[in-house]
Order: C-alpha cells, then structure tokens, then sequence
C-alpha cells in the first residue's frame, strides 16, 4: 500500500525522550492512540541476566548530548517512510538493574504489518543510530562498553 502524507497538520511524531527515571509503557501506548490506527505495534525492551554467555548483573546506559535529536531523525524518517498514524520511543539513561525496562517504542498505523514493520524499523535504527552506549556489568567483576551505534 502506498503512503499517502497527512496533509490534516496532525504530527505522528508524539513523544520522543531519554529519561534517568522508569519508563511508562502507559505513557508510551497512550501517546501512541489514534483513531485512524487499525493496529497498534510495542517494543519493550529489558536488562537481561546474560549476554554472550556471560552472566551480568546490571548496565548503566549514557546517552552523548545530540542523542534526543538524533532519536528525532530517526523517528522523523520511521513516520516518513510508513503510513505511521502515531510513534513513540522513550529510552533509559543510568544504571539499571536485571528486569528494568530500557526501552519502549510504540508506533499504529492504519493496519496491523505497517505496524509491525514501522516499529521493527524504528527499534533497530535506534538501536544502531542513535548514539546511547551500553555499560555492561559482569558477575565475574568484569566490565563492557558496547556501543548502539
């Protein structure tokens, strides 16, 4: 289906932060609702206890100064290259413990696969664009830097 703009002057673009506080998924769904969305797609990310292997006890993300407008670029393109009804992302900053939530991301769209695809999308160029660096804590005392772009 091709993406026809939104000439009605509403943004999909709602909410768009990075917080040293808990994220809401309420806030982030909520920011997300749309009567013109016939589906409604939500990435939650959490701290796991593993990775590579390896045990870990806890991360601490630190996010550089033009990371909020990159996260904007990012959702900007998200909104431009689907038929994006609303989007939402809201990323953690600070240590965080095993189960904390590091990251939400929400996007509806008129139907269920545009929602779907917009937030795979908006999830990884996230990821991989947006520069948030990843301070992993190992159970053997060691440490990692991993960076998310």
């Amino acid at each position: 289906m091709p993406h026809i703009p939104d000439l009605s002057g509403h943004h999909p673009v709602q909410l768009l932060a990075l917080r040293d506080t808990p994220l809401s998924l309420d806030e982030v769904y909520e920011a997300v609702g749309d009567a013109t969305a016939g589906g409604t797609a939500v990435f939650v990310g959490t701290v796991r206890n593993h990775d590579g292997g390896r045990s870990v006890d806890a991360l601490e993300y630190s996010a550089h100064p033009a990371a909020e407008s990159e996260l904007r670029r990012v959702a900007e393109k998200v909104a431009a290259d689907f038929p994006v009804s609303a989007l939402a992302a809201v990323h953690r900053t600070g240590r965080l413990e095993i189960g904390d939530v590091a990251v939400i991301a929400a996007v509806s769209c008129p139907h269920r696969a545009e929602a779907f695809a917009a937030c795979a999308r908006l999830v990884e160029d996230l990821k991989h664009e947006v520069p948030i660096w990843k301070h992993q804590f190992f159970s053997d005392g060691d440490e990692e830097w991993v960076g998310a772009c």
